[in-house]
């Protein structure tokens, strides 16, 4: 109990340290209980601590959604994490904004002259061994001919992808050695809450048997123009989708 304490009274602390670029600091202090000081050296930004994210959800006691429980407000999914205009008449990708893990807004503009695989991914799926290493053999293959990945983690398929945005979804994908591409937040794909961007890639490629999304690991082909141009089931081996990606690049 004395150590969860702790350590929440060090989040607490840490918390008060500003990450804002222009008043960041190389060295800071706060105080501790029992005239202790936690001092905090802000280096380059090359990873994160997975064993202290573990570790500090675990004495938070945070339930996660494959468990029923319902994590904290700041994970939930944020129903506004995509904009843009109606899915039904855009034209392109590039008319959406999307949030990445962190909550940070992304206009996909920046991906113009990009070939483009949009893939909603899941942790616990018997789809994800084999989704996950050859994401990144198709990324480490094409990425320097211009092949961008943008990986959408979804938990509406039996709750299948219950890690949290940000820093416990980068501390998974890097334990799996996923090296896929650029990943958001968490979405719907299907339902009344469904991304703005899922809406539009449905409606422009419907699939088999209706527009919903069957599974996790549906993917979906993006041309330069940033125009949706093809569909692949969750069971099509990413590197089948290898020849389609060759011939927009």
């Amino acid at each position: 109990l004395q150590q969860q304490q702790q350590l929440r009274q060090v989040q607490r602390c840490y918390s008060q340290f500003s990450l804002n670029q222009q008043s960041i600091t190389p060295f800071n202090t706060c105080s501790l209980p029992n005239n202790k000081r936690l001092c905090v050296v802000l280096l380059p930004i090359t990873g994160v601590s997975c064993a202290a994210a573990s570790q500090l959800a675990k004495s938070e006691n945070v339930p996660s959604s494959s468990t029923g429980g319902h994590r904290p407000e700041v994970d939930d999914i944020d129903s506004n994490n995509m904009s843009g205009p109606d899915p039904k008449s855009a034209k392109t990708i590039y008319e959406f904004t999307v949030k990445d893990t962190h909550g940070n807004d992304v206009s996909l503009e920046k991906y113009k002259g990009n070939v483009v695989l949009v893939v909603n991914i899941a942790s616990k799926c018997g789809l994800t061994k084999n989704n996950y290493a050859k994401l990144t053999t198709l990324l480490e293959k094409y990425e320097s001919q211009g092949l961008r990945i943008l990986n959408f983690p979804c938990n509406q398929f039996n709750s299948q992808m219950p890690e949290s945005d940000g820093e416990a979804m980068v501390c998974h994908l890097r334990d799996a050695k996923a090296n896929i591409g650029d990943v958001f937040q968490k979405v719907d794909v299907n339902g009344s809450g469904a991304s703005p961007l899922y809406q539009f890639l449905k409606h422009k490629q419907s699939g088999t048997l209706g527009s919903a999304i069957k599974w996790n690991f549906t993917k979906f082909l993006v041309n330069k123009d940033g125009v949706p141009v093809d569909r692949y089931a969750p069971t099509t081996d990413p590197m089948d989708i290898a020849k389609d990606i060759e011939k927009l690049l």
